[in-house]
């Protein structure tokens, strides 16, 4: 099962003052502020976290992780409780989906996502297949990175993916 609105939870809006404390966590390498930005994705979970067998940082391309230093998704999700695994590859790397219809962003992020072939499949199956699972990542548009992602998740067995993220960014215009 992929997130709909039911399995989708959000912290706040992706508007100021938090939209600048994003940027700075994210593209001024602040990541100090993974703590207190997770504290409030807790809150927004709620109970989730506490059924959930782990949560799954969305990644990023190894260039693009290489390139920045970290991955601001996986950053979070080790503050928030359950374990982390690292279960999913970004497989190729996709345009900036920044500004894009969502059309756009479901065709740049279709196929994206596969499972990582750093965890082994024993582990990961032990941990997702058959299993609740959190989806994390900080911002969320029109959500197509996350359909992705859980797609990915369900073709490992999960039999629920729930996406966390941080903030909710208006949809653009088509």
């Amino acid at each position: 099962m992929v997130p709909g609105d039911g399995l989708a939870r959000v912290a706040a809006d992706y508007r100021d003052p938090l939209r600048g404390i994003i940027h700075a966590f994210k593209y001024e390498r602040r990541r100090s502020l993974a703590a207190p930005l997770a504290h409030l994705m807790a809150v927004a979970a709620g109970e989730w976290l506490d059924d959930a067998a782990c949560v799954v940082p969305v990644p990023l391309h190894p260039w693009k992780r290489l390139t920045r230093g970290f991955n601001q998704a996986a950053d979070l999700a080790a503050q928030l409780g359950p374990p982390v695994v690292h279960a999913l590859w970004r497989a190729r790397l996709t345009p900036a989906q920044v500004g894009l219809p969502a059309a756009q962003r479901q065709h740049n992020v279709r196929g994206a996502f596969v499972a990582s072939p750093l965890v082994r499949a024993g582990r990961r199956a032990a941990l997702i297949s058959g299993r609740a699972v959190v989806l994390v990542d900080d911002v969320r548009t029109t959500g197509a990175t996350l359909h992705a992602c859980a797609e990915a998740l369900t073709m490992m067995g999960a039999a629920e993916v729930r996406s966390l993220t941080l903030a909710q960014a208006p949809a653009p215009e088509s």
